[in-house]
């Protein structure tokens, strides 16, 4: 059995800086949002005005991180659409049991 020597060339690619550039620029807005958020933690009190801000920052990163990194922000409308309307009803649902187990939670 004869022995072959293959040789194989590794071409070595530069980076791309306006990928590495916008990276560091969703990371930056990310970490500002948590700071946000770390702040209205320690400093405001527990109500509903800072869960309403909680979930609408939530919302937001969650929205940011599936626009940037799944490119969701660079598809059809269409497909946008259809995922933004299902998660409009299961957010409603959630509010409609939440607010009927303490309905029920009540009368007990």
């Amino acid at each position: 059995m004869a022995h072959t020597e293959e040789h194989v060339h590794v071409t070595v690619i530069p980076p791309n800086k306006e990928k590495i550039k916008k990276l560091w620029t969703v990371a930056l807005i990310l970490l500002i949002f948590t700071i946000i958020e770390f702040i209205i933690a320690f400093v405001m009190h527990a109500g509903p005005l800072k869960t309403a801000i909680f979930v609408g920052l939530t919302i937001f990163k969650a929205y940011y991180i599936v626009g940037e990194f799944m490119h969701l922000k660079h598809e059809a409308k269409v497909l946008i659409w259809s995922i933004l309307i299902p998660m409009v009803f299961v957010v409603w649902m959630l509010v409609a049991f939440v607010y009927e187990g303490m309905a029920i939670s009540t009368v007990r």
